[in-house]
């Protein structure tokens, strides 16, 4: 392709080749080489084009920079944190190599002349770092294919507009479609910049909590669902700022509110959908069925992985609010945390059980594990909720706490067994650092309560 055929404007995904031609037409002046850290936000830095396409030239292709490796290693306000193997005050917080993977990159319309790409953290003799949150979910596609199948995933996106402390909208407004100016203005503006930035969604909707809003996405390639959910989430933040706005992706925003980050997932073997039912409500078919009893017997491990945070589990304990209280599944019951949903090609479990800001690449790891695992031991089927879900005690509370959470995932096997000790001592880490914030911290809900107690 020549500077003269180059399409102009860029939009979505685009190539090596078009990324040097408009680097040098002036159309790119900046690209982001990003890596997503362990809460799964985007980490990195604006690298200048013309300095990008010269060291790529000149070098592997393929090593586009380096990082300090503490974004792997750091809580919500990136302290560098003590107590994980890959990096610490001990050994100086030394640098990774970031490597792009081209496939990935893409322009971003909605901010002019700058374009983003996803990278590899790998170590000084260029070996994937483990704990990395794409190398996690590599690992585990790779198990499920040598099983033979190729997940699909889409995901459900739940997040709160604010204005000032006050949520966009003061009221209910389920399915609403009569949206007030302001909230209006940004849903078109992010329905303009999904699929210009090459992200194709499938719906907007207004949610039940005041201000609440969601988003659906169609199913795709895991990797690349997940790549694109961290462009979107980029691009929310973004965008409400631009309008005045802050998006809240906190599993529990206030007290009685709840945001989830729903998994839509299928399999397919030999371009095969091995979900399909003629109805929501018939029998499972067999992979079905070993995918949710993997689930349910996996998921009380691998909770840190869905809820990463002492606020998450807050969003479990209201009941009757859409957020799961147990690892019960049903059809089509919205009130289970394995949810069968769907019809024929589009069966499809939807994994109800991450808050709205889980890492999305962690959440398809910890899934497709519990699911290769159901595979692989053919582990049976319980019966369904075939009621209220909330007060159906057949099946496993969720942990609690992050506490509880955390005692199963770091002492137990299931999670050693499906991610590796590498993985478990790593976010294991995590959480604990987690938990003791919480406890030094003390709340204003504390000062209301105590203060002339």
């Amino acid at each position: 392709m020549t500077a003269d055929t180059l399409p102009d404007p860029l939009r979505g995904l685009i190539s090596r080749d078009e990324l040097r031609e408009a680097v040098q037409r002036g159309t790119i002046r900046t690209v982001m080489t990003v890596v997503p850290d362990i809460l799964g936000r985007l980490k990195g830095k604006r690298a200048a084009g013309l300095a990008l396409i010269e060291r790529v030239d000149d070098g592997d292709g393929i090593r586009v920079g380096e990082a300090c490796s503490y974004i792997l290693a750091s809580n919500a306000d990136m302290a560098p944190l003590e107590g994980f193997d890959l990096t610490s005050w001990h050994d100086g917080y030394h640098d990774m190599g970031i490597n792009a993977d081209w496939p990935t990159l893409r322009v971003l319309p909605h901010m002019p002349h700058l374009a983003l790409l996803h990278c590899d953290a790998v170590d000084t003799d260029g070996a994937p770092i483990e704990v990395a949150p794409r190398q996690i979910l590599r690992r585990q596609l790779e198990r499920l294919r040598e099983l033979g199948y190729e997940p699909k995933i889409g995901w459900e996106s739940e997040f709160v507009l604010y204005s000032g402390d006050q949520p966009l909208v003061n009221r209910n407004s389920d399915y609403d479609l009569g949206f007030p100016p302001r909230l209006g203005d940004f849903i078109g503006h992010l329905e303009d910049a999904l699929p210009d930035a090459g992200i194709e969604v499938e719906a907007f909707k207004a949610e039940g909590a005041p201000g609440q809003l969601e988003v659906t996405f169609p199913k795709s390639g895991v990797m690349e669902a997940c790549d694109n959910f961290t462009v979107y989430k980029h691009a929310v933040k973004h965008l409400a700022r631009r309008h005045g706005l802050t998006a809240s992706f906190m599993a529990a925003p206030v007290t009685g509110v709840t945001s989830g980050l729903h998994l839509n997932l299928s399999l397919w073997q030999d371009e095969q959908p091995q979900f399909a039912m003629p109805s929501p409500r018939a029998q499972p078919t067999q992979t079905m069925g070993h995918s949710i009893g993997g689930l349910i017997a996996a998921v009380p491990h691998l909770m840190p992985l869905f809820a990463a945070n002492t606020n998450a589990y807050k969003r479990y304990a209201v009941p009757h609010s859409f957020a799961p209280q147990s690892t019960s599944w049903g059809l089509d019951n919205r009130g289970c945390a394995i949810r069968v949903a769907g019809h024929g090609t589009s069966s499809r479990l939807e994994i109800r059980i991450a808050g709205a800001d889980a890492n999305p690449y962690l959440v398809a790891a910890a899934s497709l594990a519990a699911i290769a695992q159901g595979l692989d031991e053919k582990l049976a089927l319980p019966n369904p909720c075939l009621g209220d879900a909330y007060i159906d005690d057949t099946f496993a509370p969720l942990p609690r706490d992050l506490s509880e959470a955390l005692k199963a995932f770091r002492y137990g096997h299931v999670a050693r067994d499906l991610l590796g000790m590498q993985v478990v001592a790593h976010y294991g880490r995590a959480a604990q650092v987690e938990i003791d914030e919480q406890h030094r911290e003390v709340t204003d809900v504390e000062r209301r309560r105590l203060t002339l107690a």
